[in-house]
């Protein structure tokens, strides 16, 4: 029996929490689903993450308004995709902040990313005619920058190519808290398919670095206290690195790609068979990973064709 493209077949809706993790600092979360990060400063709020469209960014809005009326001048986006950016115009900032490299990318492939994303999310795309184009950020940074939020200082850093090669987290010295995006997962599969990981470890090591005494992770639950946070990161590494590694050695030997989809599900499956979109993710993180080991260091571009061409060849294959 062939299996429904993607997350086509989830149409659940999603239980959502708002869970404060330091002083005025919040995750957003919704059961596996993108997840959204607020900062309050003492004059202005942040937001970390913008959701796929207006009309989910807006039950962000509302959530935000149930604590503070501080208006909201700053949308953080972790990274380029879709589902993280394309809500951003509903919170009215007064800047859109990102990556140089961010930037770039989604010059590069911002469109064929919302198409690709657009049909494999039906759900978290609801009110997708409210998106009114591509996010552009306003401000853009290569390694660091710092905002003020008041007195309240939030440090927007690249750590290192992990998700994609524009990641940046933002951490809150005041709290010692930090938001990954989609660096850090908690019981949520990665999503590969954009992917360098051959660096995400590093980067993972650069965040542990700063003993963040909690994380809003991309997907998955807030992450509040050492142990929490300790082994988020650790599976978060276990994933990638059990991803990498039979694909690697497929490739080294010369197999096939179906041969390395069939080495990947063997290490991953009894592991990470239970977590969020794991059978969506499973394809495009296979590709990718061959596609590093043999020496393909940027990741190629995702078009709706190549989605299902991919999921044909091994999830139906």
């Amino acid at each position: 029996m062939s299996k429904s493209f993607a997350s086509q077949g989830d149409l659940a809706e999603k239980t959502i929490s708002f869970t404060e993790i330091g002083r005025d600092l919040w995750a957003f979360t919704a059961e596996g689903d993108p997840n959204t990060g607020v900062i309050i400063g003492d004059d202005s709020v942040m937001v970390i993450d913008a959701q796929a469209t207006p009309r989910l960014a807006n039950i962000v809005v509302e959530k935000i308004r149930s604590v503070t009326d501080k208006p909201i001048k700053h949308v953080v986006l972790s990274h380029y995709h879709a589902v993280r950016v394309l809500g951003a115009s509903a919170y009215e900032a007064s800047e859109i902040v990102a990556s140089d490299k961010c930037l770039a990318m989604i010059h590069e492939r911002g469109q064929e990313d919302w198409d690709s994303e657009f049909a494999r999310f039906p759900r978290l795309f609801e009110g997708h005619e409210s998106i009114p184009g591509l996010t552009w950020p306003s401000l853009t940074f290569n390694d660091r920058m710092t905002i003020h939020l008041g007195k309240r200082r939030v440090e927007l850093m690249f750590l290192g190519r992990a998700h994609t090669a524009g990641d940046i987290v933002a951490f809150v010295p005041d709290e010692q808290v930090m938001f990954t995006g989609d660096i850090v997962e908690y019981h949520s599969a990665c999503y590969c398919g954009d992917g360098h990981f051959n660096d995400w470890g590093n980067t993972l090591d650069n965040i542990a670095a700063f003993r963040p005494a909690a994380i809003a992770p991309g997907r998955g639950d807030a992450l509040v206290g050492d142990a929490m946070v300790g082994a988020a990161i650790a599976n978060t590494r276990d994933f990638v690195e059990s991803t990498y590694r039979p694909a690697a050695m497929v490739a080294a030997r010369g197999g096939t790609l179906k041969d390395a989809w069939d080495a990947v599900r063997a290490e991953c499956d009894p592991k990470f068979a239970d977590y969020a979109i794991y059978e969506h993710c499973l394809p495009f993180n296979v590709a990718r990973a061959f596609d590093e080991a043999k020496g393909i260091d940027t990741p190629r571009i995702w078009t709706a064709e190549r989605d299902i061409d991919m999921w044909n060849a091994l999830q139906n294959g």
